[in-house]
């Protein structure tokens, strides 16, 4: 590991200035970012703390939305009982992701700019095959190697990994948005549209980062910007939840996760929002069957056709054309179990 400077921030806004200095990063609970640094991914040349920021981990109703501050750790959130009532998928699946010890330090900030868990991407230098995120124009391994774990949709063949965080997938569901702050201010970005797929990347990457490889493009985030909040349109009489299909049930990430929200009238769906994890880059939102479902009755049998055929532009890779059918009953199981909860 390289030397580095280590400064504690005060305030969102010292944080910012600190940060202006080549090469620095932001941490909070550590549980990825050291990683990176072991695997030499990164290599900051100072590291400036935001853990101690104080109000940074409430978590309330404002207004119509339901607030929670960046900091708020992943049990926090998932034990929390306004997110139960109101973004239970949410709940679910910060409970479902890494191991208690690890949500306990875990921030909600933190853990949806996770890097992909690409084997041949987290490899330590020097790494020893193509990989476009970590030797930029090097080419992407898993293209035509192990990729039975990868994407299905959105990929080139710049990149064809997966974006990991369960917690992501369900802010995407919900319509959430997250508040970040730069030395241009504050805005919000819609978590829909917070991360790229490798598509977007390509069309974007000129205008969001011209320096990097497409490949090394993620999201919409800007350099000394920080997430400081998430807010999440409450929907009065709306039922939730999430499913994550992994190979062990602790401690393991989703070859396929599906989050489902809905509002049910005499018995039928009258709205439904279906987002999947694990399946490109970004969370999937399968709008195509969130319009086709409307008063569709909410069983596997019923919901079943619309979601298979949402998902016919994927383009599954050698090893994981299991994918398409593992995210299709996925998110058919979401929206069976969130059917059954209580409002």
């Amino acid at each position: 590991m390289n030397t580095f400077e280590y400064l504690r921030a005060a305030s969102m806004q010292e944080a910012i200035q600190q940060a202006a200095s080549p090469d620095a990063q932001y941490i909070a609970g550590g549980t990825e970012l050291l990683n990176w640094m072991r695997l030499h991914i990164v290599e900051p040349a100072r590291l400036v703390d935001i853990g101690f920021v104080p109000d940074q981990a409430q978590i309330a109703r404002s207004g119509t939305d339901l607030f929670i501050g960046s900091l708020a750790t992943l049990n926090d959130v998932g034990n929390h009982e306004l997110v139960a009532s109101h973004a239970r998928t949410l709940g679910q699946a910060c409970l479902k992701a890494a191991s208690p010890q690890i949500r306990n330090r875990a921030t909600l900030g933190g853990n949806v700019l996770q890097k992909t868990r690409c084997a041949y991407f987290r490899s330590e230098a020097p790494v020893p095959w193509p990989c476009n995120k970590r030797s930029p124009g090097s080419g992407c391994a898993a293209l035509k190697g192990v990729n039975e774990r990868h994407a299905i949709l959105g990929w080139t063949d710049a990149c064809v990994a997966v974006h990991p965080s369960d917690p992501l997938v369900a802010l995407a569901c919900l319509d959430g948005r997250a508040e970040v702050i730069g030395p241009k201010g504050r805005r919000n970005i819609e978590m829909t549209g917070f991360h790229l797929s490798q598509e977007e990347a390509r069309a974007e990457h000129a205008k969001l980062a011209p320096r990097l490889h497409e490949a090394q493009v993620e999201s919409r985030l800007a350099p000394q910007e920080v997430i400081v909040s998430y807010r999440i349109p409450i929907a009065e009489g709306e039922r939730s939840a999430y499913v994550k299909v992994r190979e062990r049930d602790s401690y393991e990430y989703a070859l396929v996760s599906a989050a489902a929200a809905l509002r049910l009238v005499d018995g039928k769906i009258d709205r439904v929002r279906i987002a999947l994890g694990s399946v490109a880059q970004r969370p999937w939102r399968l709008t195509a069957a969130e319009k086709a479902l409307q008063g569709a009755t909410p069983t596997k049998q019923s919901v079943l056709p619309a979601i298979l055929k949402a998902l016919e532009p994927a383009r599954p890779l050698e090893h994981n054309r299991y994918k398409v059918t593992l995210a299709a009953n996925a998110a058919a199981r979401a929206i069976v179990l969130a059917a059954g909860e209580r409002p």
